[in-house]
């Protein structure tokens, strides 16, 4: 497998922002076993390393990583199962399996499984909890767990059972699995994000069986809002954490009556509503862009660099706090700054 390892490999190609230079050392894992022994392979030589899953939410500085980059892939069909014990066996060949009891689904998914590919499962079976992932561009499941991702109201801690990763400490690997409880979930946020040192193999998800025109209906809607209100040119993804509305900010109170109502309601200030009020939606620097169909959305117009998008979210960050006197927290996962 190690003999599979690539030099100097583009990571431009791996990002949905399309930026980034070249990873010094490039390897595609498609199963757990590689991707802890690609992990021992990059301790033994001294090198930093970091997990590629899909690509979103992700900035690759313009000079590259100087490491090795771990691309993670799963291409596994659905293999369904009789039986709950099945779930426990573990299969590196079987990258996706699943088991069905009177109401509920419990899947078992390797970290490089597409969530596009669960979400056209719980089509196919009327499967609930999944819906809002649907249109989100090559995202994969360990990614989505690592940042907690989310949409409309949900996200990865409602449906998650069980991670397995392995913690990487003082050249020495150990796999463990987390409960749902062990996860520390938060916003955008979960203890594989927070530590470094843990990097997720797979996981269980447990979906609740619906009837299936409604999971479809769910999914229509969150696919007709995608494509009225987000961009279509390449981007990372969300930029900016919504804000939470911890006290009444007076500023926003007084200047927007009407929308602070509603935003009172889900406890949070979306980001894009803060940087299209400082007037930046549609600002351009280079070829990175605010995008003037969502705020809290960089594009790619043409060859942006990681320069350029990293200018942008400064010019937001500050005239939003010079207005609003709130410091937005990125998103992104920066590699090689």
């Amino acid at each position: 497998m190690l003999s599979e390892i690539k030099e100097n490999v583009s990571l431009k190609q791996y990002t949905t922002f399309r930026i980034g230079g070249a990873a010094r050392y490039f390897l595609q894992a498609e199963n757990s076993d590689q991707i802890i022994e690609a992990v021992k392979w990059a301790d033994d030589n001294g090198l930093l390393f970091f997990i590629l899953a899909g690509g979103s939410n992700l900035l690759v500085s313009d000079k590259g990583f100087k490491g090795l980059a771990i691309k993670v892939q799963s291409d596994g069909k659905a293999v369904i199962l009789s039986e709950t014990k099945d779930l426990k066996q573990r299969d590196s060949s079987l990258l996706l399996r699943m088991t069905q009891d009177e109401d509920k689904a419990v899947i078992r998914c390797e970290a490089g499984v597409k969530l596009s590919d669960l979400v056209k499962l719980s089509l196919e079976r009327g499967l609930s909890g999944l819906e809002w992932a649907a249109g989100i561009p090559q995202a994969a499941v360990g990614g989505a767990i690592w940042g907690n991702a989310g949409a409309f109201g949900r996200n990865m801690a409602d449906v998650v059972s069980e991670v397995e990763a392995v913690r990487v400490q003082s050249s020495k690997f150990k796999v463990q699995s987390y409960k749902n409880k062990d996860c520390n979930f938060g916003y955008k946020n979960s203890i594989f994000k927070r530590n470094k040192n843990l990097i997720i193999l797979s996981a269980v998800l447990v979906l609740e069986k619906k009837n299936e025109e409604e999971v479809k209906e769910e999914v229509k809607k969150v696919l007709r809002y995608r494509k009225e209100h987000h961009p279509i040119e390449p981007s990372a993804g969300s930029v900016f954490k919504n804000e939470k509305l911890k006290t009444k900010n007076e500023k926003l109170f007084s200047a927007y009556p009407e929308e602070m109502k509603i935003f009172q309601k889900k406890n949070e200030v979306p980001a894009g509503f803060l940087i299209e009020k400082c007037g930046l939606a549609g600002a351009k620097i280079g070829g990175a862009r605010i995008s003037p169909k969502h705020s809290n959305f960089i594009v790619n117009t043409a060859a942006a660099s990681a320069v350029d998008v990293t200018a942008l979210i400064k010019l937001a960050r500050q005239k939003v706090k010079e207005k609003f006197g709130i410091i937005l927290e990125e998103e992104l996962q920066y590699i090689g700054f």
